[in-house]
């Protein structure tokens, strides 16, 4: 089938953690036979900072951010077999939500992705110029890339006719192990934008376990934190680039996730970065979250961490032989059941109405 596809950006990550998620996704469901076009804005400064050129199993359309080039791109994708708006895309949201929806017929449906579920809706209950919250009924199904049951039944709440969690997994031919560089040398690495509802936890997991070790190297990429206070054995990078994420995660004793104040509270919504830590074969250190257990074994996959003092405790106790059994067990445990062609099989499926009880999608057919 085709599918046009209208989100922030597939050829950039900057500013943009949706990224590797989507060329994940789309890139299985390429090559079990789909078409993809992929509709993104010329928007912050993404095509200055791209980590890819377009991939040959994709065309990308580059539009200007106004009502005028993305109504032009809406008449482009009309007739496909599927219509897929994601949250997030950052300019036009509102403009291109209700009007993805005069794209149906019967030959296509059209479908509500949110990559960021809790403050979607968090937005739609608190926001009075919200305008999604209305049209989620009009949506042939709502796919998230997390939320678990908590956010399943807020859509439906909402009127949603299907909502079904799509999570983040593991492209192995990007994630991979690799040799470590000594640019990226430390004994915990974190890698993630500044974000108002990422802040707070990164003083308290990162930066507070920092300071309860001071005689171990702390790494921190992303964009953002260039003024902000940091004990003396944190190094900030700035940002790193898609192709630069396996030394990174290679070259340190261990690599630490930090979920986002909304993800957390939420729960089942493991970031993309938890699946390239363990396709590289990391030793990943996260903070506890609801639903870990459904991807990784907590102390033999993966290490859990309740506040900084707990990070800090793993990292004074943690043996190189220790960090590479964890790294390499839970290596194997997503390369078993939490890959990207995982997941396009079960889109698939979705589709076609042959898993979890959705409705299948008209016109949806290979």
């Amino acid at each position: 089938m085709h599918i046009a596809f209208f989100g922030s950006s597939i050829v950039s990550a900057y500013w943009n953690g949706a990224a590797t998620y989507y060329r994940g996704i789309l890139g299985a469901l390429a090559r079990r036979g789909h078409r993809i076009t992929f509709y993104e804005p010329d928007a912050f400064d993404r095509q200055k900072h791209r980590d890819i050129e377009p991939p040959e199993w994709c065309r990308v359309v580059v539009y200007k951010p106004c009502e005028d080039a993305a109504a032009a791109q809406l008449e482009d994708a009309r007739g496909a077999d599927l219509v897929v708006k994601a949250s997030g895309v950052g300019v036009l949201d509102s403009f291109l939500e209700k009007s993805v929806l005069a794209l149906k017929s019967p030959r296509t449906r059209v479908v509500f992705w949110d990559v960021d579920a809790p403050a979607t809706l968090e937005s739609i209950h608190t926001s009075p110029d919200d305008r999604l919250g209305p049209l989620v009924p009009d949506f042939d199904m709502i796919l998230t890339y997390g939320g678990g049951p908590p956010v399943v039944s807020a859509y439906e709440a909402l009127g949603a006719k299907a909502c079904v969690p799509i999570y983040n997994a593991l492209e192995p031919e990007t994630h991979h192990p690799v040799p470590p560089d000594p640019a990226f040398a430390a004994d915990l690495s974190f890698l993630g934008n500044r974000l108002p509802d990422r802040e707070r936890r990164v003083e308290e997991f990162f930066l507070k376990a920092a300071a309860g070790v001071p005689g171990k190297r702390f790494l921190m990429g992303g964009s953002g934190w260039d003024d902000k206070p940091m004990p003396d054995n944190v190094r900030w990078i700035g940002h790193v680039y898609t192709h630069q994420h396996n030394a990174f995660n290679c070259s340190a004793r261990a690599v630490l996730n930090i979920t986002r104040d909304s993800m957390a509270r939420t729960g089942f919504s493991p970031p993309t970065r938890v699946f390239e830590a363990c396709g590289a074969g990391s030793c990943l250190v996260t903070d506890a979250w609801t639903g870990i257990e459904q991807f990784l074994e907590p102390d033999r996959e993966v290490l859990t961490a309740v506040d900084g003092d707990a990070v800090a405790a793993h990292l004074a106790d943690l043996s190189p032989e220790r960090a590479a059994a964890i790294g390499a067990a839970g290596r194997a445990r997503v390369l078993a059941h939490h890959t990207y062609d995982h997941r396009a099989l079960e889109v698939e499926r979705l589709l076609e109405g042959r898993d979890t009880g959705a409705p299948a999608l008209e016109g949806a057919a290979r």
